[in-house]
């Protein structure tokens, strides 16, 4: 998943529940680092833990006219490790997006990257997606 590296990545659906259009500082955003680590937000409270991906075995190219060019999908297992908060508190709404979003990350999910979105699929089926954010707002 080399493509998240080093960038933010925002929240635009989380468990099948697309976000409104409220508050930037509501809205929860991810960033992956190259060391491992994960820090964020879950739309009220600042994030921080771990991250790991097993890419599927079976994949080793992309498919297409020009395959043999083309960068092999990044389609796995993404696993994140014990998260820690802060504590403070927000609207009812947005707690509970906040509590989507712990909830989706304390489980592995399948993800990949599509069309510019990270997909993020949990065991039960629910998508969330992320879309980068613009590069100012990412390290």
């Amino acid at each position: 998943m080399d493509e998240v590296v080093g960038r933010t990545w925002r929240f635009t659906e989380v468990a099948g529940v697309p976000l409104d259009d409220g508050p930037e500082r509501a809205h929860p955003a991810l960033t992956f680092s190259g060391d491992g680590q994960v820090y964020g937000t879950g739309g009220v409270n600042r994030l921080r833990g771990t991250w790991s991906f097993d890419r599927d075995a079976d994949v080793t190219r992309a498919d297409g006219p020009d395959a043999d060019d083309a960068p092999a999908p990044s389609t796995g297992t993404l696993t994140f490790g014990p998260m820690v908060t802060t504590l403070m508190a927000g609207t009812p709404e947005h707690m509970a997006r906040e509590r989507a979003v712990l909830d989706l990350l304390a489980h592995p999910v399948r993800a990949s990257v599509r069309d510019g979105a990270l997909v993020l699929t949990d065991g039960e089926g629910r998508v969330s997606r992320l879309l980068p954010a613009p590069a100012e707002e990412s390290v």
